[in-house]
């Protein structure tokens, strides 16, 4: 590859080579006639990304040359795939004719696309936003810029921490990153698609300023807010510049930028995103998510906007009402109905509008824009009313009809277009009288023909005069010899033959020129005016994007009435004051998936009741009514209703759950790291006005280790940081906990035994659980009936020697105090007065923790 200006490679080759040194790490797809061809490396890879034939194209250097092709007019699908797989494609065509070029075409690259920068619909997930992400780090700062090229969304926002970026990486799963190559962020982007190093001078500062001033057309960044945000405004100046490259082509439908803050958020971190598995599940997939339940929009810009909403909930109680109180009123008379069905005609011209602005709508993209155009009468018609929210006739204000591009589009595009418009047959016959001469000539030239022999024939009385055409002469009219002399005297004589002579008259002539190239020049003609008409949208493009942008939010809007009224959804009461008060709450996913009725639950948390300590079986739902708690809080500062009877909540800060077991073993972390791990981010960065949700922390240790561990946080939980806490645990030992500290309360999840076996009630009630039926859940599980069978002689051993009179195998509690330890001794005497037969050993426990309460 690096031989490139050798002697001995050919002329065609010199030129590849040439191209491919300016891009080493992207696949380069070199046009030759009706191929892409691939060569060396490039060729080695494709082969086996895209599971094509490798063969050699004679040699070039004196060395056979590895070759890869694929046919032009299906690229597409091939494209589709290697981006899929994180790679990058280099589009170079071929320019100038075939027939009169010397030496190799020349070739040039037409368009790059990168995983983050795609804009066709073959390429992207119409229900997911594809983000292209910047990372740059100005001291102890990062700042991130994001844009999805196929919207024209573009933001940035700065963050303290790596902890901060781990989070927004797991929000916006971008396709692809850029970041300083002298950034030691290994950890962070490792396992991640997409990932490109640029270099530092890629970041400076006064260019990204310059850069963006004149994407806005600003004297400077002061108007956007973010004049001092140097970090993000580097990434922002990178990011727009790689996004021009690939593109080549300005980036008229980028035109503002947004300034993101946390703080305007409830903020959850990585691992409460996982565990929340709000549109991706712990299997990766999107099946049993909370967006798979709550999407049932009409548009794909809606199912994104949703997917926005759920991922990024907001503390704004303000614009949460907002919100709600639209819901309301779509709900009312069931209104989200018909404004639905009229959605569903609009489809996504969010992206169309977006590949208007940067020059590649297709034909079809055009005749969709012009269905939904004419859509939008009927759309505001629905939302005219005297007693509608205000949120929505600012939604209604926004959402023009655009006559002038309805009108424009009705006359130029016609029905059912083909998909591409180099093969003409787009544009409207009526629209422009040139192209409808130019395709009436081409289409209709015999009939011209015979008609210009009649019109001639009765001209000069020359019966026998003909039109006719050849390659060599083109168009003539002839007349035998004898006749010859009777010729008008506009006819010029063009070729004498033994028994006629031919001519040719200025009006024949003009018709010649324009059919010998009547093909071409239409097909030239209807191009020039298809982009014309891409030029006169794009100048409207502003105002279409603010409609696309508010049919999305309403979209949304009615899509969460539509979801609130068939599941039975509530509207939660959003207090100043703190607290989370749910009554008959439900979890949505659980409930969708149940073919038998959800068990609701009540939950009741305030200033004076901030953490349950909640025990009770496996299986029995605990982790179930934590996470229902969590969605419901999520759902409710999204503004949308909640699945429950009644609800009640402050404003959130913050959501963190600790739950599940995972590992990370490339990162050198065990499971119960992970579990520490993401236990020390709560007890760092909880506050007084956050969810937290813990699950049987300190089970990856040893019983006195964990146990420790597992009160020690709770209680700092509760002492000193007073979230709003659900302990779910297994160790029986932390119930005590309520007795010492304030705030601290026990609720169970019941479950009946019978003989052998359980039941699992699902209800949640206040107290302390009797036992965890570990054993009968085993044997639910299939666990062979002789383990279970020694298992329980082993547990009767334990139990006993837990409440022994020696005590040897006693874990002290894990906090101890005065009280405490001169009242363990005497309960144990008491407890050596009871008839042994009377009691079974786990009875004594409770027995034991039963006077230590009293104590």
């Amino acid at each position: 590859m690096n031989k490139a200006t050798q002697p001995q490679h050919t002329p065609m080759m010199q030129q590849y080579l040439k191209i491919k040194a300016e891009y080493p790490d992207q696949l380069v797809f070199y046009r030759m006639g009706d191929f892409y061809e691939l060569f060396y490396d490039d060729a080695k890879k494709a082969a086996a990304l895209l599971d094509i034939s490798l063969t050699a194209r004679g040699k070039s250097g004196g060395n056979p040359i590895p070759m890869a092709g694929l046919p032009y007019h299906a690229a597409e699908g091939y494209i589709a795939k290697i981006v899929r797989a994180g790679e990058s494609v280099v589009i170079c065509e071929q320019f100038g004719d075939p027939a009169t070029s010397k030496g190799p075409l020349e070739r040039k690259v037409a368009r790059i696309v990168t995983p983050g920068t795609l804009s066709d619909e073959a390429f992207l997930d119409a229900t997911q936003d594809n983000i292209l992400l910047a990372i740059h780090q100005d001291n102890s700062t990062f700042g991130i810029s994001l844009m999805d090229i196929s919207t024209g969304r573009f933001s940035l926002m700065e963050l303290a921490d790596e902890e901060s970026l781990t989070a927004e990486l797991e929000r916006l799963k971008p396709s692809e990153i850029l970041y300083n190559d002298e950034l030691s962020l290994t950890a962070i982007l490792q396992n991640r698609k997409g990932i490109r190093a640029q270099s530092p001078w890629h970041f400076e500062i006064e260019t990204a300023e310059r850069l963006l001033c004149q994407q806005f057309n600003t004297q400077d960044l002061q108007g956007f807010g973010c004049a001092e945000m140097k970090a993000a405004i580097s990434a922002a100046g990178c990011l727009l510049q790689y996004a021009k490259d690939t593109q080549r082509s300005a980036l008229p439908h980028i035109r503002r930028l947004q300034i993101e803050q946390r703080s305007d958020t409830v903020i959850l971190d990585a691992s409460t995103r996982r565990n929340l598995e709000i549109d991706q599940n712990l299997a990766g997939g999107r099946d049993n998510t909370l967006a798979s339940v709550m999407d049932k929009t009409a548009t794909p810009m809606g199912s994104r906007m949703l997917r926005r909403w759920l991922n990024q909930p907001l503390r704004n109680r303000e614009q949460l009402l907002a919100r709600q109180t639209t819901i309301h009123w779509l709900k009312e008379g069931y209104r989200y109905e018909g404004i639905s069905e009229v959605l569903k005609q609009i489809g996504d011209i969010e992206r169309i509008l977006s590949r208007v602005g940067l020059g590649s709508a297709r034909p079809r993209d055009l005749e969709r824009l012009k269905e939904a155009l004419a859509c939008l009468p009927d759309l505001h018609t629905l939302l005219t009313c005297s007693q509608r929210p205000h949120h929505l006739s600012l939604l209604a204000e926004k959402i023009r009809t655009f006559p002038a591009e309805s009108e424009l589009l009705n006359k130029a595009i016609i029905n059912n277009p083909p998909v591409v418009v180099r093969d003409g047959g787009v544009i409207s016959e009526g629209y422009d009288a040139e192209l409808d001469e130019l395709r009436n000539i081409s289409e209709n030239a015999g009939d011209y023909l015979i008609k210009l022999e009649q019109q001639e024939r009765e001209r000069t009385g020359i019966a026998t005069l003909k039109v006719g055409y050849n390659r060599v002469h083109g168009y003539f009219i002839e007349i035998s010899k004898g006749q010859a002399s009777a010729a008008p005297a506009d006819y010029i004589r063009r070729q004498t033959l033994k028994n006629a002579e031919r001519f040719i008259t200025p009006e024949l002539k003009t018709f010649e020129d324009k059919a010998l190239s009547a093909k071409s020049r239409a097909l030239a003609r209807e191009k020039a005016l298809y982009e014309e008409i891409i030029s006169l949208l794009a100048k409207q493009i502003s105002p279409l994007q603010e409609a696309a942008q508010a049919i999305a939010e309403l979209d949304t809007l009615a899509n969460l009435a539509e979801r609130a009224d068939t599941l039975n959804f509530c509207a939660p009461t959003l207090n100043e004051s703190p607290g989370i008060s749910i009554q008959g709450g439900r979890h949505p996913v659980v409930e969708a998936v149940l073919d038998t009725p959800f068990v609701a639950n009540h939950l009741d948390m305030h200033p004076d009741r901030r953490m349950l300590i909640i025990t009770g079986p496996n299986m029995g739902g605990k982790s179930t009514f934590m996470r229902q708690a969590a969605l419901i809080a999520l759902l409710a500062h999204t503004g949308s209703y909640v699945p429950a009877d009644h609800v009640e909540i402050g404003i959130l800060d913050r959501i963190f759950t600790r739950m599940g077991s995972s590992d990370d073993l490339a990162g050198g972390r065990s499971t119960f790291m992970v579990e520490m791990t993401e236990t020390a981010n709560i007890l760092h960065n909880a506050s007084v006005n956050s969810l937290v949700l813990m699950d049987e922390v300190g089970r990856g240790t040893s019983t006195f280790d964990g146990l420790s561990l597992a009160w020690s946080a709770a209680e700092y939980l509760a002492r000193e940081i007073k979230a709003f806490t659900l302990f779910a645990t297994h160790y029986f030992e932390l119930t005590a906990l309520p007795d010492q500290q304030t705030g601290v309360f026990n609720v169970h999840l019941t479950a009946l035994e019978h003989k052998d076996n359980i039941v699992f009630m699902h209800e949640v009630q206040e107290g302390p659980a009797s036992q965890s039926y570990g054993l009968q859940v085993a044997q639910l599980a299939g666990v062979p009936n002789h383990v279970i069978a020694q298992a329980r002689k082993k547990l009767v051993q334990l139990e006993s020697d837990a409440v022994s009179t020696n005590g040897a195998h006693t874990p002290p509690p894990p906090v101890q105090n005065d009280m405490f330890n001169t009242a363990v001794h005497p309960a144990i005497e008491n407890l050596k007065q009871i008839d042994p037969d009377s009691l079974t050993p786990r009875e004594a426990l409770e027995l034991l923790y039963s006077l230590k309460a009293k104590l």
